[in-house]
């Protein structure tokens, strides 16, 4: 990451890139609400692509599932969020505006409230007098109070509280109401778990920091049920299988960590969790995916409000048990974030200044540029044709406008690893030059080999 990087220069590089815009931007936007453009969406899949690929296609433990998003409430008692899905919401009767009781503490005092009543909260805000509104320094507060975090809507054409539905806070609940079905049909035996990617929703009281915390957005969530007993080992080998992921795709060994979480920031229903953490410009260190041990909970809690038997008996013991649940979760939407800024970069070359994404060849956008050094015939039409040949493999740019020199720095700055270029030699050796985003180096090689030695470079 460079020195020099900021959220600022970040969120301008994102929108000028094509990586993300603000949703909604002709009528003013809509706070916490992204779109993700052309090459936004091309990373974001293939940061899913392959979290999925390791997740699911590289293990015979594993299968994937989609639930939907809005699922009968009671899926939501039982769970707990009904009741407890809450932030503690203050008020500034000077300003209007709404925070988080917990983070309006910490951030004027440093105190960590996390876990305390809305009482406690309250007396806190009311005694301290380092607590103030960031606005305008008032120290009018209305009383702390829980806010339930999740989406309220109606399903049918009447709006009563019979109708009542909630759009889903986490994608992890369709895994277990469905853990039956997936173990009658899928024939997986424990240890096994069970993949899921998709739309959440949760109604942040103070979202923000760009793509960091929005009120929609993806998780990627996998559920492995193990034996009772065996759940710290499991639980130890996914840190450490999560954590070395991001160091797979390049990530900087010194912008991530892991934690532990306290008994405070802990969910209540887990015996242990761990969180893999990125240093971020914004915020310093935060959470980049969490590692938790769920135990048997889930499955206890839906077996009594359903009256469903979740017990799994192993076939070759005759031993029965509800299984426990280790759970790594994480988001694409925070992925991306923490993998562009990472790569970001801003160096000089041969006098000039250079900005440029080095991210993974896998994570890239653009996979490879293919340019002609001319319009001129037969040399367009080659690297025309060598084009349409590699573009069914993998997103492939063809560009022909401007400098040799600007071009190569517009997929620099686009984190596409890999540019080839067409020249009037061609014509005669049929051969092009492969030149690499980060060192900079050129090989030259058959033109009939272009495809294999680019699947050879991208999936090293």
């Amino acid at each position: 990451m460079s020195q020099t990087v900021s959220m600022d220069k970040i969120v301008a590089f994102c929108k000028r890139r094509g990586f993300v815009y603000q949703s909604s931007e002709i009528y003013g936007g809509i706070r916490s609400s992204y779109d993700y453009g052309p090459l936004g969406v091309e990373m974001k899949r293939n940061i899913k692509d392959e979290w999925w690929r390791s997740m699911v296609y590289a293990r015979d433990d594993v299968v994937g599932f989609d639930s939907a998003i809005i699922m009968h409430p009671k899926v939501w008692e039982a769970s707990g969020h009904v009741e407890t899905f809450n932030d503690m919401l203050v008020e500034s009767r000077s300003s209007g505006r709404r925070y988080r009781a917990d983070h309006l503490i910490e951030e004027a005092t440093g105190m960590e409230v996390e876990g305390l009543s809305p009482e406690e909260l309250t007396r806190i805000i009311q005694e301290d007098e380092r607590i103030k509104d960031p606005v305008d320094g008032g120290r009018d507060f209305t009383p702390v109070r829980p806010f339930n975090l999740m989406f309220e809507t109606y399903t049918g054409p009447v709006k009563s509280p019979e109708n009542v539905a909630y759009l889903r806070p986490e994608t992890a609940q369709g895994i277990f109401v469905n853990f039956k079905n997936i173990l009658q049909t899928s024939r997986v035996k424990v240890p096994f778990g069970v993949a899921q990617q998709g739309k959440s929703f949760r109604n942040e009281i103070t979202p923000g920091n760009f793509i960091f915390r929005t009120r929609e957005f993806e998780q990627m969530e996998m559920e492995f049920f193990v034996k009772p007993g065996t759940d710290e080992e499991w639980h130890e080998y996914w840190i450490e299988e999560r954590y070395e992921w991001y160091l797979r795709l390049g990530m900087n060994p010194e912008n991530i960590r892991k934690r532990e979480q306290s008994d405070e920031e802990r969910a209540h229903y887990a015996t242990r969790g761990v969180d893999i953490e990125y240093n971020f410009p914004f915020a310093g260190w935060s959470e980049l995916e969490g590692i938790a041990n769920r135990t048997d909970y889930d499955l206890k809690k839906h077996a009594a409000y359903s009256g469903t038997n979740f017990t799994y008996t192993d076939q070759a013991t005759g031993e029965s048990f509800i299984p426990y649940v280790i759970e790594p979760a994480a988001g694409p939407d925070r992925m991306m974030l923490a993998f562009i800024v990472d790569a970001y970069t801003e160096e000089e070359v041969a006098g000039e200044k250079r900005v440029v994404l080095k991210l993974h060849p896998r994570l890239a956008p653009t996979k490879a540029a293919v340019f002609p050094l001319t319009r001129k015939e037969p040399v367009a039409t080659i690297a025309r044709r060598l084009y349409e040949d590699l573009r069914g493999d993998y997103r492939v740019f063809y560009d022909e406008s401007g400098s040799i020199g600007r071009r190569y720095r517009r997929q620099d700055e686009a984190g596409t690893p890999y540019c080839v270029t067409v020249d009037f030699d061609t014509i005669e050796d049929r051969k092009v030059t492969i030149r690499d985003r980060d060192t900079l180096q050129q090989e030259r090689i058959p033109i009939e080999g272009v495809r294999e030695r680019l699947k050879e470079l991208i999936s090293g």
